[in-house]
């Protein structure tokens, strides 16, 4: 059995396959509570200026989406028919509960 704790994670760097473009790093890991399986990877969203100032923009990549986990990259398959990819997430800051 592989495993690898979130701190190994988030120090390797995420690459999509289809385009050869650098995502990031993992900021995230989201879990299916009840089951206690990883559902996705989350890592940051596109940066330009104004992203800079304004932050919460995040893209999720589905578990069956990685491709591989190497020493120091791993690797993701994610289609757009935009060139952009579609997985583009907003997490709130403000989590409070009424």
């Amino acid at each position: 059995m592989l495993t690898s704790s979130f701190l190994e994670l988030r120090c390797k760097e995420v690459v999509n396959v289809v385009d050869g473009r650098k995502l990031g790093h993992i900021v995230d890991i989201i879990f299916d509570l009840p089951t206690g399986q990883i559902t996705g990877l989350v890592v940051p969203g596109d940066k330009n200026f104004w992203n800079v100032f304004k932050g919460g923009s995040e893209i999720f990549i589905p578990y069956n989406q990685i491709c591989k986990i190497g020493d120091d990259t791993i690797l993701v398959e994610l289609y757009s028919n935009t060139g952009r990819t579609n997985n583009t997430i907003t997490f709130s800051k403000d989590t409070k509960k009424d």
